[in-house]
């Protein structure tokens, strides 16, 4: 389900702005063409949000459902990613204020709301509670169908979750177009659903068929496009995650960007994040299966360095260049063209 673009949209994002798990909202906010017109968290209430995110977009941020409704939106899309995918127990009421006052409501949690009684009741003619986590139909397991598409598929994978995999496909995708390249995003998760309209929800996906779940909406674009950019989810270093190695085998990708975010130095507690030219050789091992699969190299890191000013910004990238051997940069902050190069040039 794609975000509407003929309805004005709120995005509710408490404690999302200045904190960790905000990604959805604030994606939408920088890359969405929908018509947002407000933003709602109690804790930036009455701030620029492009003086607090560095988003380019002029929408005023409210502190409750309550105080949105006066820019008349009409969905409230949920827009935080809380570890685990719930819906906090104090979003419920937000969820009726919005439904009472004649939103719709777009949810990319796992808490599923569609088919809650209590809110059915507070649904009026025209409004309707979309669910976006759903698993595709007519799936069946992975069959490698994918390593024999001609086109280039680049699939994102991250030192953790959250570290802006899905950004870097975003700016990777848009990089490609202004080449005239027949490019395009694959959305694997919620956000990248709202934004793209299709893909798969790869975490709605019973374990077994998930593989095979990515290479149906693989081989539904790839044989007319001369580029794939791929969602990376999760991450291989996570005790947690499970969706990089489907995604790895259902999309049998061609090259890998590494996502990165600077200065992290753990997954979890007593979990490490190895130098990145050990990641890297984990990634390509894993991809190519020790030589049971075609070799799939990482050619390029992409650096979160949302939390660094521009100085320390490049001067990490130079580093982690040198470290590496491969290009770097911040593909929001510098642009996704480095990086493109690079999977061009393999």
């Amino acid at each position: 389900m794609r975000l509407p673009l003929n309805q004005k949209i709120a995005i509710l994002l408490h404690e999302g702005i200045r904190g960790t798990h905000g990604k959805t909202g604030l994606s939408l906010l920088r890359y969405s063409d929908a018509p947002i017109v407000v933003a709602i968290d109690r804790d930036s209430s009455g701030e620029s949000l492009e003086e607090l995110t560095g988003i380019k977009r002029d929408v005023p941020i409210a502190a409750s459902v309550k105080d949105a409704l006066q820019f008349k939106p009409q969905v409230l899309v949920i827009g935080i990613a809380p570890k685990g995918g719930s819906l906090p127990d104090d979003y419920w009421h937000e969820i009726k204020d919005a439904l009472v006052g004649g939103m719709s409501i777009m949810n990319g949690l796992h808490t599923p709301l569609g088919k809650s009684p209590e809110l059915k009741t507070l649904l009026k003619p025209g409004q309707l509670i979309w669910d976006v986590r759903k698993e595709p139909s007519n799936i069946g397991v992975c069959r490698l169908a994918a390593r024999n598409l001609s086109c280039k598929r680049v699939l994102t994978v991250g030192t953790d979750m959250a570290v802006g995999k899905m950004s870097a496909s975003l700016e990777l995708n848009r990089s490609s177009r202004l080449r005239g390249l027949r490019t395009k995003f694959i959305a694997t998760g919620q956000t990248g659903l709202m934004l793209e309209g299709d893909g798969v929800a790869l975490d709605s996906v019973r374990v077994d068929f998930a593989a095979g779940a990515v290479e149906q909406v693989v081989m539904r674009y790839g044989k007319n496009y001369d580029i794939l950019h791929i969602e990376g989810q999760g991450s291989l270093l996570h005790p947690s995650s499970t969706a990089t190695l489907p995604l790895i085998r259902g999309s049998q990708p061609t090259q890998m960007i590494l996502a990165h975010r600077l200065g992290q130095n753990q997954v979890v507690e007593g979990v490490p994040i190895p130098p990145l030219a050990e990641v890297i050789k984990l990634y390509e091992m894993v991809a190519s299966a020790a030589g049971a699969f075609a070799p799939v190299p990482v050619v390029g890191i992409a650096l979160n360095t949302r939390n660094f000013d521009d100085d320390r910004a490049k001067k990490a990238i130079s580093l982690i260049e040198s470290e590496t051997g491969l290009p770097c940069t911040d593909a929001i902050r510098f642009g996704g063209d480095k990086l493109l190069d690079a999977v061009i040039s393999s």
